[in-house]
């Protein structure tokens, strides 16, 4: 019982100092390449980057203590993090405390979810996400999460459109005129390096290589190059009134923002009173303040747009101040720096009075040093109703991508896998990581690929990586300010690059052209889509249930006849006769209301087509439930096939169905003497006297009779 409790204290059974050696350098080699990882995950969520260490502080811990796999690696993860930043877009303002609050609280239902299903041994639900919707879905995925970061790759800046291809033309368009080469050097010198080492040297860990060398250029050459100053030095008329409006405009949303907080106040406060007017006029007020949001968020998107394309020149002064004019308005005879200067504009109002003025790269910056505060996330139930569907989605695709390398990994070791225990030690990790200030986590295909590779025991070598992380918050912090933003975008791009399987839909559509069909509407869908991923999984799991549903309806009835082999099969398929006097049918599938009617339509058929008929055996093998339609269907096909002069068997029913027949009493309907328990004992029976005065020389149902091309 305390080892079902606490899965951990099997690990010291056969535990020796020279397997906590090998936990150590595991662990360590993992937390190598999952500080830089995680820092990098947590942008593409929207989260500052010291947050992806927060991620990395207690998840990995508790995961492998309370889950079933010894090897895998849990943290932030590429997938997870889209999914979090697609979650949360709509409601706060990308890397706001509002945001942080939500990813937080999004963490705990995720945890939540995952360990309800684990304790409920409902891990089960995770196969209503198919193969070629996930297949489909990771794809398209892995190129959102590539393209995503190309602005960040190009030091360009551009504020997210409706769609994600509408954004990533705004990119493309940008870096025609505003790519900031540094930046673009550094990254790309980032990913070949990492590419490099993973084909020449994959022992070495490329991830930290590539970071720790460019942050060193990073810091060598001044990458970064930042001031500050106040909008007086800035010698534009047009910049200035800009910033004012672009201030103004700001101002006024908030503004809007805390009336639409009490108009809805109102609007609940009416619906309980069960006033309908004042109902009606509060929301009739809601809807103006949205609209007015709405126009001043455009009129805020211009002129963010337009302060982020301003190029300037600096002007060093007598006084040893600097003064910025726009790149084509420098006066004659003044003596630039010879830089190009940007305004740093975000989602919040400028100060007039220290602008922040880029004239280089964009770093890390600061990170917190210290372990976040311990606490509980603040429950908000509207929120909660906004966040339940992707919490849903996360907690799902979350768990398949952790399943499926556990047992990858479990198929090499030969240790048992428990899917549901996997459950609760990815829910606990969820609901404790958001404790400590963690966004939702998973499980890592390339950490855990290193974890094995590095010869990791036992779970302990997680508990290392995570006190790794402990030591890094703690102590060595300051060592990452000067890492480039667009080596973390080369990070996200290396590691996504292993999510894009083109043979997963070849494969598909070779098992069957509707999963291949699937496979590639769910791709398709949720690049359109984007960043609204959920339709594109929906869109899939509908067209799934859709198949199914059809398949249960119209399962596959056999016409059966001898085969080369001497088994029994479906004459269409292998091209052979069929008995003039004898249909051997199969109905492959469960016989239920759904599809009762078509046994009973497809038997009908064969009736009127085969004018010699004497007898029908049904071959119930492939029937393995029956319910009240599918028993008085076979009752009433029972009583037509006789009344039309042919006689009816049943051969191989099971004991759940013959159970139900017996209940019913259509056993006695059908005749014990009719109910065989092997279609060959069903033939013996009743073949000698089908044939009394055929014409018949070969019988397909004993002997192979090929059908001739005409």
């Amino acid at each position: 019982m305390l080892k079902k409790i606490f899965p951990f204290l099997g690990w010291f059974e056969y535990y020796s100092p020279a397997s906590l050696k090998i936990d150590l350098i595991s662990g360590l080699t993992v937390a190598l390449v999952l500080i830089p990882q995680s820092m990098a995950y947590a942008q593409l969520a929207g989260l500052p980057p010291y947050y992806g260490l927060y991620a990395s502080f207690l998840p990995p811990m508790i995961a492998a203590l309370f889950g079933s796999s010894l090897q895998l690696a849990t943290g932030p993860v590429a997938m997870v993090s889209l999914m979090t930043s697609v979650s949360l877009a709509p409601l706060a303002s990308t890397g706001s405390q509002g945001y942080v609050a939500y990813a937080i609280l999004l963490a705990l239902m995720v945890g939540v979810f995952q360990f309800g299903l684990g304790v409920l041994r409902l891990g089960v639900v995770v196969n209503f996400l198919s193969h070629p919707v996930v297949n489909g879905f990771t794809n398209a995925a892995a190129i959102i999460i590539a393209s995503s970061q190309l602005s960040k790759m190009f030091g360009v800046y551009v504020d997210a459109a409706g769609h994600h291809y509408e954004t990533i033309i705004q990119v493309i368009k940008s870096t025609f005129h505003y790519t900031h080469w540094p930046t673009l050097f550094m990254g790309v010198f980032a990913f070949v390096l990492m590419y490099g080492l993973k084909r020449i040297a994959p022992k070495i860990p490329n991830v930290l290589v590539a970071v720790v060398l460019t942050t060193f250029i990073s810091w060598a050459t001044g990458f970064e190059h930042n001031t500050t100053v106040d909008t007086a030095a800035i010698e534009s008329a047009k910049v200035r009134e800009l910033i004012t409006n672009f201030n103004a405009a700001l101002a006024a949303i908030t503004s809007l923002a805390e009336e639409r907080t009490e108009v809805t106040r109102r609007i609940e406060e009416a619906r309980r009173a069960h006033d309908t007017i004042r109902e009606l006029d509060a929301q009739r007020d809601a809807g103006v303040i949205a609209i007015q949001i709405d126009e001043l968020d455009y009129k805020a998107h211009l002129y963010r747009e337009e302060l982020r394309n301003f190029f300037f020149r600096g002007v060093p002064q007598a006084d040893g101040a600097v003064t910025f004019y726009l790149r084509d308005e420098v006066p004659p005879g003044a003596q630039a720096d010879g830089r190009n200067w940007r305004l740093r504009v975000g989602n919040k109002p400028l100060a007039t009075q220290s602008l922040i003025i880029m004239g280089g790269g964009e770093v890390v910056g600061t990170i917190p040093r210290g372990l976040p505060a311990l606490s509980l996330p603040q429950i908000d139930f509207s929120v909660l109703a906004r966040l339940f569907p992707y919490a849903v989605i996360i907690s799902l695709l979350g768990f398949m991508e952790a399943i499926s390398i556990a047992k990858a990994m479990a198929g090499k070791t030969g240790q048992r896998l428990d899917p549901n225990q996997e459950l609760i030690g990815q829910g606990l990790a969820n609901i404790v990581g958001a404790i400590g200030k963690s966004y939702p986590t998973s499980g890592s295909f390339s950490r855990s690929a290193v974890n094995l590779q590095s010869g990791a025991i036992s779970g302990l070598s997680s508990v290392f990586t995570s006190l790794a992380v402990v030591i890094m918050l703690l102590f060595f912090t300051p060592l990452l300010y000067h890492l480039p933003q667009s080596v973390l975008a080369a990070v996200i791009m290396m590691a996504v690059i292993g999510l894009v399987n083109v043979s997963g839909f070849i494969h598909a559509w070779h098992s069957q052209w509707y999963d291949g069909a699937i496979s590639i509407i769910s791709f398709v869908s949720t690049l359109a889509f984007a960043p609204h991923l959920d339709k594109g999984i929906m869109i899939g799991v509908i067209l799934s249930l859709l198949v199914f549903l059809y398949k249960s309806m119209r399962p596959n009835v056999a016409s059966l006849a001898r085969y080369e082999d001497e088994a029994l099969r479906c004459a269409f398929t292998h091209g052979l006769k069929e008995c003039e006097y004898i249909a051997l049918i199969r109905f492959d599938g469960p016989l239920f209301f759904a599809n009762s009617s078509y046994l009973e339509d497809q038997i009908m058929d064969r009736m009127r087509a085969r004018k010699n008929l004497k007898h029908i055996i049904i071959a119930a093998n492939g029937i393995n439930d029956i319910d009240a339609s599918g028993q008085d269907t076979l009752s009433l096909l029972v009583d037509r096939v006789r009344s039309a002069g042919i006689d009816i068997s049943f051969s191989g029913v099971n004991e759940s169905v013959m159970e139900v027949l017996r209940r019913t009493h259509l056993d006695a309907k059908i005749g014990e003497d009719h109910i065989y328990p092997t279609m060959e004992k069903a033939i013996g029976g009743i073949h000698e006297e089908t044939h009394v005065g055929g014409i018949e020389t070969d019988c397909p149902l004993t002997t192979v009779c090929r059908l001739t091309a005409n």
